[in-house]
């Protein structure tokens, strides 16, 4: 279920068939909001609650609904979860503008767009030329964070660990967003990121210049002291050789570099899934 569900979310996400109100996104503020506010999410216990608690109401539902009419059910849950977990409708559109704004010549919507691309890291380019390379690192970043991670969840965990990565994912950007210092978000995003990002990152290993990736992943992959991002960014820097310099105003060509390589690592992992299908390693 997991490589059909896979499949048919990455469809929908790539045609834009989900609208705006339907992204996860959307339904998470609302269940914020609604059953928690800003004031008890100050409190550790309400905190744990909230991340927990979608995920605990997905799980119960699978075990449900279990075995109940052949299995469709449970297979039109995977693809639900899975279509909510993949749409990102606000980052496609906003890495959209920035290339539309690269091809005209605009620095400045360029700049105004790539930062508005990771809402945890500012982009600190010190020249249009630099900017692309930062964009590009930005968007194998979020291509783990917004796939590849949700993904490595939902083929081991099934869709409860998909939703409750999104869910501390959701609050993690909502404290960097709006400036908040919501307790436990933090550190659990950080256990939940750590194996995850070392195992897509070899993926750029896989995908990329092996030599000079796997130098990059060895140094930083065995090493507790560099983050998520830093694995992820610097194998896949390592793992792309740096374009020829281009006489357009914005280089896009870095950006478009780090992309394909994202592009060809997601299609790794597919690869795998299929022959752990195959194999009946996972369901």
């Amino acid at each position: 279920m997991a490589l059909f569900s896979l499949l048919v979310a990455i469809i929908v996400e790539r045609l834009k068939l989900l609208p705006k109100s339907w992204q996860l996104e959307s339904f998470l503020s609302v269940y914020s909001n609604n059953l928690f506010g800003k004031k008890q999410l100050n409190s550790e216990v309400m905190m744990a609650l909230a991340l927990v608690l979608p995920a605990v109401a997905v799980q119960l539902a699978t075990w449900a609904i279990a075995g109940l009419f052949w299995g469709i059910l449970s297979l039109l849950l995977w693809v639900a979860v899975s279509i909510l977990c993949f749409s990102h409708l606000k980052q496609r559109q906003t890495f959209k503008r920035y290339m539309q704004a690269a091809c005209r010549g605009d620095s400045q919507a360029c700049y105004h767009f790539a930062d508005e691309l990771d809402c945890n890291k500012p982009i600190e380019a010190i020249s249009e030329e630099d900017l692309g390379a930062k964009v590009g690192q930005s968007v194998a970043w979020l291509n783990y964070r917004f796939y590849g991670a949700v993904a490595l969840y939902l083929i081991f965990f099934g869709p409860a660990g998909a939703v409750f990565y999104c869910t501390v994912r959701y609050f993690s950007d909502e404290n960097q967003q709006q400036s908040l210092e919501q307790p436990l978000v933090g550190q659990v995003l950080t256990l939940l990121d750590w194996l995850p990002s070392r195992v897509f990152a070899f993926g750029y290993v896989l995908s990329g210049q092996f030599s000079q990736a796997f130098a990059s992943w060895r140094e930083f992959g065995f090493s507790l002291k560099y983050s998520a991002r830093e694995i992820v960014t610097q194998v896949a820097l390592a793992a792309e050789p740096s374009p020829e310099p281009s006489a357009k105003p914005i280089c896009v060509q870095a950006t478009l570099a780090l992309l394909q390589l994202s592009k060809r690592n997601f299609i790794l992992l597919l690869t795998s899934l299929s022959l752990l299908t195959i194999f009946g390693v996972v369901a």
